[in-house]
């Protein structure tokens, strides 16, 4: 071959060469194959901002690398790629620039697929998707109409985080400082009409399908089961002084009832609300909070503050009256807005009282003598024995949950529930590049949802952003309609989904891409679930939640069969560049293209994988991307200079010492990489080993292959046999290099249609084995022996090692240590 005739390594040809070849042969299309066991490899698509950087390169990486090596374990596999299109973002952008954001997301996707070719992943582009495209969201559309009739979506008015800039709902996460990531202006809280689905309905089981995801990580776990956040409590009522009102609360500590001694209200509660009106002190305080994030975790760590509103709640045991404050850690949303304050007990309640000089009540003492209570200092928060409780002093915690309750409910003041911290999803969005949501307006019929012979309602792409806000509210021509049940004039909703929605089925989608008359077919039960699905760990509880969700809805539907998504997850750690997060809101200080047209693309698969373990961290180095360069030159030079002609059958029963050392490398790799590339997935200890076995080639070659040897030519056919097993072990992190050398050793095949090789078990019996030679536990040398070497053979030799000898000179020998198999520690004083 023309390429490796010479021994320069030259990327740029070496891989248009390659992709030449997958794209002629069609290398990656996937097709559905009963007689194949079928693996679907999927990292989390990009949105597409029109340049790739470091992360987005590790991210697929590290799903083409699993697909890859998959593929050669005889499995169908399937590994698509899209684009996540529709959100905020881009009307920023094309505000900015002045454009239309459907045609600033088309020209991103041209470019950063032409990018993601130029890295050479294993996609089938013939399954590619588009969020934006009208063929992918008028499924979403059509399913949520199916929603809608089951009673699964809703629509309320709910509290939430107002951009007054922006004009839209933000998320939480998208609230920084009080401000909203994009405008910077400050975030209001507001009640809009929002629609929602019923994710509740689905939140035991959504908590109890995680103990089945034994193929994800722990703490991904551990994250999901504590958003969802499932407790069993009491909910009980407090009476109002004067009213007819009744507050209800809801807590998990019912044997701290009698230590309550103020009852909080969030500032939307009706009683807020009605104190506000008479009392400009409590409206003032009611209107700084409109402006503070709603986020339950935020409530933790910010200040405790409150008004007492004037009203007195009654306690539903003792009578007592107690006050009602209106306070900022108590939230609307949550349950009924309402919460019983036992300070006492509770540190939250405990910081509030202390400030605003509220009583502080004991009614739990520690269980055990050695557990200190001092109130005085903070609040005592264990389970214990109940005290200053009248009737029901003396209980343990479970004793008084029991009888407190059965109090309660005797007199139908309470009763035992089960509650979770999980709310439903606010699905609806104020923003413009989205999926409409199909549901017309009708005075007379109320929301009607669009029928499917009108789908997909099509979102305008021709608009103007001329000032802020959504154009499709502006434009008449679009929410202008007529009912589809009575005919009147209506108007259709110009909200959009969440574009969680899209990212919550977009997996399945993959599997039935072409399908023009339904949302899936039978080939989303072949591929589904996920095999292996690759993504940040920020994604670890909406996204995966909301698709673990959807899942169990297309399910419901009887679209598919399988209960969830992804059986095995890959959450990878951050590209960092001097310590700092490489962000998409920052900017990036990497240019992948640069670093591709330099040293080229296989120089940068290689050392993303070899840097640091996919769930750790990958710190970026400049001198460790020119040390992958390195490495692959120097390969390339061995590979050229290889003789793929001169080959002999490897008699194994002939070798010599260090033949049989050779190819006991060459078979404990080859298992190593196996293990590395499936099991433990630790990319990095792989390239490793496969560098270890190359050193070991030349090494090999150095001390053995001379011409006038008889056994040079076993000696090449043993050397053939290593660089065979490098190419293949490398072929899933490097494949454009390893493309071009494997035919150059002679295959006629390419290697991407090569099987993974099989380990030969007798070569890894070793007549002889290296020990490491400890002085007082540190490595002083090491020492090749036949395995069979007597435990005494063994102290000698350790002991006449001359290094070592510089380490135990004029000192006492203690003893000797001997693990088998491992290592000789020789202990002096």
């Amino acid at each position: 071959m023309s390429t490796t005739s010479e021994t320069q390594y030259q990327p740029q040809e070496v891989e248009a060469q390659a992709q030449q070849y997958w794209d002629s042969h069609q290398s990656f299309k996937a097709i559905e194959d009963d007689n194949k066991e079928k693996f679907y490899c999927l990292s989390m698509f990009p949105y597409p901002s029109g340049h790739l950087h470091m992360g987005h390169v590790r991210n697929y990486l590290i799903g083409d690398v699993i697909a890859r090596f998959q593929r050669m374990q005889g499995k169908n596999v399937l590994q698509p790629m899209g684009w996540d299109a529709f959100g905020l973002p881009a009307e920023n952008a094309a505000m900015q620039r002045k454009t239309a954001p459907a045609a600033w997301t088309w020209s991103n996707i041209d470019y950063m697929r032409k990018q993601l070719k130029q890295l050479g992943y294993a996609y089938d582009w013939s399954r590619e998707l588009a969020t934006c495209h009208p063929d992918y969201y008028r499924w979403e559309q059509w399913f949520f109409t199916r929603l809608f009739e089951k009673g699964l979506v809703y629509k309320k008015e709910a509290e939430v985080n107002w951009d007054p800039i922006d004009q839209t709902v933000l998320a939480n996460e998208q609230v920084v400082d009080g401000r909203g990531w994009r405008s910077g202006a400050v975030v209001e809280r507001r009640k809009i009409p929002q629609w929602f689905i019923r994710i509740t309905d689905y939140a035991q089981e959504l908590l109890d399908d995680i103990d089945t995801l034994d193929g994800w990580p722990t703490e991904v776990r551990t994250m999901q089961a504590n958003w969802i956040g499932r407790s069993e409590g009491v909910e009980l009522s407090f009476g109002v002084e004067g009213r007819d009102d009744e507050l209800s609360v809801y807590t998990t500590r019912p044997d701290t009832l009698m230590g309550v001694t103020y009852v909080a209200v969030a500032p939307q509660h009706p009683l807020a609300t009605e104190a506000a009106a008479s009392d400009p002190a409590i409206a003032d305080f009611i209107e700084q909070q409109s402006h503070i994030k709603v986020a339950e975790a935020d409530m933790a760590t910010m200040e405790k503050l409150g008004m007492d509103t004037g009203f007195k709640a009654v306690h539903p045991i003792s009578g007592d009256s107690v006050p009602v404050y209106v306070a900022n850690f108590v939230l609307m949303a949550y349950g009924s807005g309402a919460v019983m304050a036992v300070p006492g007990h509770d540190q939250r309640d405990y910081e509030f009282a202390r400030k605003y000089g509220l009583d502080i009540r004991q009614v739990v003492k520690p269980a055990s003598a050695d557990v200190s209570c001092d109130l005085n200092e903070k609040a005592f928060t264990d389970k214990g024995i109940l005290i200053n409780s009248g009737e029901f002093d003396g209980l343990t915690f479970e004793q008084a949950f029991d009888s407190i309750e059965s109090w309660l409910r005797e007199r139908g003041k309470g009763k035992k529930t089960v509650n979770f911290r999980l709310r439903d999803w606010g699905i609806s969005r104020q923003r413009y590049w989205g999926s409409p949501i199909p549901i017309i307006n009708c005075a007379a019929c109320g929301a009607v949802p669009v029928p499917e012979s009108d789908l997909p309602v099509i979102l305008p792409e021709d608009v103007n952003f001329t000032d802020s806000g959504s154009p499709i509210k502006k434009m008449p021509e679009f929410y202008q309609t007529r009912c589809p049940s009575c005919g009147a004039d209506a108007e259709r909703e110009t909200d959009t989904f969440d574009t969680f929605i899209q990212s919550s089925w977009y997996y399945a989608r993959y599997t039935s891409h072409d399908l023009k008359t339904g949302m899936l077919d039978k080939r989303a039960d072949y591929w589904l679930p996920v095999d292996q699905y690759i993504g940040g760990i920020e994604h670890a509880i909406l996204h995966l939640l909301y698709a673990r969700f959807f899942h169990k809805l297309m399910r419901d539907e009887g679209l598919i069969g399988s209960d969830e998504p992804f059986k095995r997850l890959l959450t990878q750690g951050m590209v960092l560049k001097d310590g700092t997060k490489m962000s998409k809101s920052k900017g990036n200080t990497v240019e992948p293209a640069t670093l591709i047209e330099h040293y080229g693309a296989d120089t940068v698969r290689l050392f993303t994988m070899f840097a640091a373990p996919p769930n750790q961290s990958l710190e970026w180095s400049d001198s460790g991307v020119e040390g992958s360069a390195r490495f692959l030159r120097k390969l390339w030079r061995t590979m050229s200079a290889h003789d793929a002609g001169n080959l002999v059958p490897v008699d194994k029963q002939t070798l010599s010492a260090e033949q049989k050392q050779l190819r006991f490398k060459i078979h404990s790799t080859l298992q190593k990489v196996a293990d590395d590339y499936g099991r433990r997935q630790t990319f990095n200890t792989a390239v490793a080993a496969v560098m270890e076995l190359v050193n070991a080639v030349n090494k090999f070659q150095d001390d053995n292959v001379q011409p006038e040897d008889a056994d040079s030519t076993l000696n090449n056919s043993i050397v053939h046999e290593a660089l065979e097993v490098v190419l293949l072990t490398l072929s899933p992190i490097v494949p454009h290099f390893c493309h071009v050398l494997w035919q150059h050793l002679g295959h006629q095949d390419a290697i991407i249609d090569s099987p993974w090789p099989t380990v030969d078990q007798s070569a890894l019996e070793q007549d002889q084995i290296q020990l490491v030679i400890q002085v007082n536990g540190k490595l002083r040398g090491k020492l090749d022996v036949a395995k069979d070497t007597d435990r005494d053979t063994l102290q000698s030799l350790a002991l006449a090692d001359a290094n070592v000898q510089k380490f135990t000179d004029g000192k006492s020998l203690r003893k000797v240590i001997v693990v088998p198999g491992k290592l000789i520690n020789i202990v002096v004083g």
